[in-house]
């Protein structure tokens, strides 16, 4: 049954049925959880998709399968270099070389990533010399306390309408959680509770962070943002207790997360460092409370539900809004006909729109063309 689904899978995928291609994956890995070649092709056609961090955990789950798997390698690399992770990708496929001496591909990507990396090496002082340190406010012992919330997505320049949607879009994980940040690391917390050490995977990347837990009997459970900033994957760590899961993040840089994942329309801050007195210092519990962050808190969420929003960030917020209280069919149904009718048909009915080619359905008076490249 695992391989027909896997046949059909490659059928949808030559047909650029991309979407349909990867339900059809997800569907022979849960008949097969240990195929490692189901999960490199999935994360190819999450590519196309430009779901490019999808794509990394399954490289990863991959190459944890079968480490001499060449292909899990390249799929890796080329995600991470969409993801402007170029020190990554470039690991992953100089292993993937060396796994596939013949293969062209991997010297091309290489080189591209070489590229890369010292253009962002050369412009990285300038970058930084160039912002202004924003005011913060500090707690007792110098770190710094961060809010997250569940506000309106950024505009996102892509490529694919699909990704698009899953940027404004996000699916409700399974388990809830927070962060908070020091001057030299951030801390995610993520609050599953009786999970053993062994069923937690965590990978760490130059700005990804991917989160596994996969209990038995249980749908697995990922986590995979982009992060705001750059990290040292050697110096972070991660500490399974009996409530949470708990990672530390060493930053790379000295600079301000304004939140946790990445966004584009947000510049790096460089951090006020505390400055030590000679005067004794005076505990918490010595002065009033001088903000109230619950009460600030409440006031945020407040004034994001009564926004008033129009144009393009209103159609936005209603698609968000329709994704997020829709079952796993109203998503399926909405990503496979805003995809394959180029961004002019968006359905709701799986039953509708899964068995056939949902065609393009321009406005009136206008003609609807088709790319080519």
């Amino acid at each position: 049954m695992a391989r027909e689904l896997e046949n059909k899978a490659k059928e949808a995928f030559f047909d650029d049925d991309f979407a349909v291609a990867v339900d059809l994956y997800s569907q022979a890995i849960h008949l097969d959880p240990n195929n490692a070649d189901l999960f490199a092709d999935r994360a190819q056609a999450h590519i196309k998709l430009n779901a490019f961090t999808e794509a990394v955990s399954d490289a990863n789950k991959a190459i944890q399968l079968n480490p001499s798997l060449s292909k899990a390698y390249l799929r890796k690399g080329t995600a991470c270099i969409k993801l402007e992770e170029y020190h990554t990708a470039k690991v992953a496929l100089q292993n993937g070389a060396s796994l596939a001496q013949d293969d062209s591909r991997f010297t091309k990507l290489i080189q591209e990533c070489d590229r890369y990396i010292a253009e962002e090496s050369n412009g990285l002082n300038s970058t930084l010399s160039s912002r202004e340190p924003p005011t913060s406010v500090q707690s007792g012992d110098g770190s710094q306390l961060s809010n997250t919330s569940n506000g309106a997505t950024s505009k996102a320049e892509r490529d694919s309408s699909v990704s698009e949607i899953n940027e404004i879009a996000p699916v409700t994980p399974k388990y809830r959680h927070e962060y908070y940040q020091k001057p030299e690391e951030v801390v995610v917390t993520i609050f599953a509770k009786g999970i053993p050490a062994k069923n937690v995977v965590v990978d760490f990347g130059e700005q990804i962070l991917s989160v596994t837990i996969d209990v038995p009997g249980q749908d697995a459970y990922n986590f995979q943002p982009r992060l705001f900033g750059k990290i040292i994957p050697d110096k972070c760590r991660v500490v399974v207790l009996s409530t949470k899961v708990e990672i530390h993040l060493a930053k790379a840089e000295a600079i301000s997360w304004t939140s946790l994942e990445y966004n584009k329309d947000t510049l790096p801050q460089k951090i006020n460092m505390p400055i030590i007195q000679s005067e004794r210092p005076a505990y918490p519990s010595s002065k009033p409370r001088t903000r109230d962050w619950d009460k600030l808190e409440a006031l945020v969420k407040k004034e994001e539900k009564e926004e008033k929003l129009d144009g393009d960030a209103a159609l936005n917020k209603l698609f968000r809004d329709i994704y997020q209280n829709a079952d796993e069919d109203m998503r399926r149904a909405m990503s496979k006909s805003f995809l394959e009718s180029n961004g002019t048909v968006l359905s709701t009915d799986w039953k509708e729109v899964g068995s056939k080619k949902v065609e393009g359905s321009p406005p009136e008076g206008m003609e609807l063309k088709k790319w080519e490249y």
